[in-house]
C-alpha cells in the first residue's frame, strides 16, 4: 500500500489528482469549524458536552462538524437517503429502471441529477427538523423567522457544497467523493480515541494497570477487526470461464482459459451505510414534529427510541434488541439489494454464451445463469451476516463503562474505502505504464 502512495507521488499525472484530493479535503475539514449563522457558541458547547444517539451517529459521519453546528453539519447524510429512494424507486418504476440499466453515460447523469434534486428536498426537511428540535435549547441567539432561515439555508448550502466536492473528487480526484468525504470525517475522530485509551490507562488515581490491559485488547481487537474486514474484502471466489475458437475478421483467435472474479463483499460498505440512514431516518421525522421527543412516553417515543438505538446507550436493552435484529435483516437486505444491481447473473450468461465462452461442466444459457446465481447467493449470504455481526457487536458494548465512538461499522468504513481508493490508485498507475508503452 504505502509503496503504491509512493509511486503515486512520483507520477505526475497522478500526483496531481492527489493534491488536488487533498485540497478538497482540507477544504471540507475547514467548512467543520464555520458555525451556521445566529448560533451561540456559548450555549452551543453546553448543549452538545453529550453526543448520543442520533447527533452522535451524525457527529461521527461529519467529523465533529455537527456538534460545533457548522455549515457541514449535516454531512452528506441527506444524498445517501436520496440514493437509497432512488434505487428503491428504479426498482418499481419502469422509466428510472431504464435510465439505470440502458441509459449508458446519459441515464447516469439523469439519474445522477434526481438524486441531487431529491438531496436538496431531504436537506430542507433535515434542516428545518434540526433548527425545530433545537430551537429551544438556547444554542441559537433567538427563535425568530430570520434566525430560522438563516440557519436553514446554511445547512442546506453546506450539504449542496459536500456534493459538489464529492463530485470533484470523482471525476478529477482520487476515489468516490462521498465515500472520501465520509472517510474523512470517521477519521478525524481518531485523536479522540487515542484520548479515549490515554485516559483508561491514565487516571486521576495515577496509572491503571486494569486500564492498560483494556487498552491492549481493544487495539488487539481492532487490530483483529482490520485484518478480518481486509480479508472478506479482498477474498473472491474465481469461476473458471473457456472460450472456443472463433474467427475475427480473417484471423482465428485460439481458445483461452480466464475467470470471473466474484467479491466475498461485492456490495462493500454500502449495506451498512444504507441501513444506518433507513434506520434513524424516523428519529428525523419524528424530531420535526415533536422536539422534546426523547422525554415524553408512548407511541411516538417508542419509536424514536427504537430508531435511535443504532448509535445510543441511553435506551432499554429491549429496544436494543428489537434494532439490532431489525438492522442485522436491514444490512442482509441491502446487501442483496445492492449485489444484484451491479451484478446481473442473466446478463453475464448471456455475454459468456454471445462471446463463444463457456463455464466447464455447466451447459450455456440458462444453467449457467442458475449456477452464477446460487454462488452469488452463498457469497451475499456471508457478506451480509458478516457485516451485520461486526455492525452490531459493538451496539451492546455500549452499555459498558466505555465510550468508544470508533466501532465496528466505522472501521468497515475506513477499511472499505481505503482498500477502494488504494486499487483505484493502483489502476491509474497501470493506465499510466500501459499508455507510455504504447507511446
Amino acid at each position: 500500500m504505502f509503496k503504491t502512495i509512493a509511486n503515486a507521488f512520483k507520477t505526475p499525472e497522478v500526483r496531481k489528482k492527489l493534491l488536488y484530493t487533498i485540497l478538497l479535503i482540507v477544504i471540507f475539514r475547514l467548512g467543520c469549524y464555520i458555525a451556521v449563522p445566529g448560533v451561540d457558541n456559548v450555549a452551543l458547547n453546553e448543549a452538545m458536552s453529550s453526543s448520543d444517539g442520533i447527533v452522535g451517529l451524525i457527529n461521527i459521519i461529519s467529523g465533529g462538524a455537527f456538534s460545533r453546528f457548522s455549515v457541514f453539519a449535516m454531512s452528506i447524510t441527506p444524498y445517501i437517503t436520496a440514493s437509497i429512494v432512488i434505487q428503491l424507486l428504479a426498482m418499481i418504476i419502469p422509466s428510472l429502471e431504464r435510465l439505470t440499466k440502458e441509459g449508458g453515460e446519459e441515464g447516469r447523469k439523469k439519474i445522477n441529477k434526481y438524486t441531487k434534486m431529491l438531496t436538496i428536498v431531504l436537506a430542507i426537511i433535515e434542516a428545518v427538523g434540526i433548527f425545530l428540535s433545537y430551537r429551544t435549547s438556547g444554542i441559537f441567539i433567538d427563535d425568530t423567522f430570520l434566525t430560522g432561515a438563516l440557519v436553514i439555508v446554511g445547512l442546506v448550502a453546506g450539504t449542496a457544497i459536500l456534493m459538489w466536492l464529492g463530485d470533484q473528487i470523482t471525476n478529477k480526484g482520487i476515489g468516490n467523493g462521498i465515500s472520501i468525504i465520509i472517510f474523512v470525517g470517521i477519521i478525524s475522530g481518531l485523536p479522540s480515541f487515542v484520548g479515549t485509551l490515554w485516559s483508561l490507562i491514565f487516571t486521576d488515581a495515577g496509572f491503571s494497570t486494569t486500564g492498560l490491559l483494556l487498552s491492549l485488547g481493544i487495539i488487539i481487537g481492532a487490530i483483529i477487526l482490520v485484518a478480518g474486514v481486509v480479508f472478506v474484502q479482498q477474498a473472491e471466489r474465481r469461476v473458471p470461464v473457456q472460450y472456443s475458437k472463433k474467427v475475427v475478421g480473417r484471423k482465428m483467435m485460439g481458445a483461452q482459459n480466464t475467470h470471473i472474479p466474484l467479491k466475498l463483499a461485492m456490495a462493500g460498505v454500502m449495506p451498512i451505510i444504507f441501513a444506518s440512514s433507513f434506520m434513524t431516518f424516523p428519529a428525523m421525522i419524528i424530531q420535526i414534529f415533536v422536539s422534546d421527543i426523547a422525554t415524553q412516553t408512548g407511541f411516538l417515543a417508542a419509536i424514536y427510541n427504537f430508531s435511535i438505538a443504532t448509535s445510543s446507550s441511553n435506551v432499554g436493552i429491549g429496544y436494543s434488541i428489537a434494532n439490532a435484529i431489525v438492522y442485522l435483516l436491514l444490512i442482509i437486505g441491502f446487501t442483496f439489494f445492492y449485489t444484484y444491481a451491479t451484478f446481473n447473473p442473466a446478463e453475464v450468461a448471456n455475454n459468456i454464451k454471445r462471446n463463444g465462452g463457456f463455464i466447464p461442466g455447466i451447459r450455456a444459457g440458462k444453467p449457467t445463469t442458475e449456477y452464477l446465481s446460487s454462488i452469488i447467493s452463498k457469497l451475499t449470504w456471508f457478506g451480509g451476516l458478516f457485516l451485520a455481526i461486526i455492525a452490531i457487536i459493538p451496539m451492546f458494548l455500549r452499555f459498558t463503562n466505555l465510550n468508544i465512538a470508533f466501532g465496528g461499522t466505522s472501521i468497515l468504513i475506513v477499511v472499505g474505502v481505503a482498500l477502494e481508493t488504494i486499487q483505484q490508485l493502483e489502476s491509474q498507475l497501470v493506465m499510466r505504464h500501459y499508455k507510455g508503452f504504447l507511446e
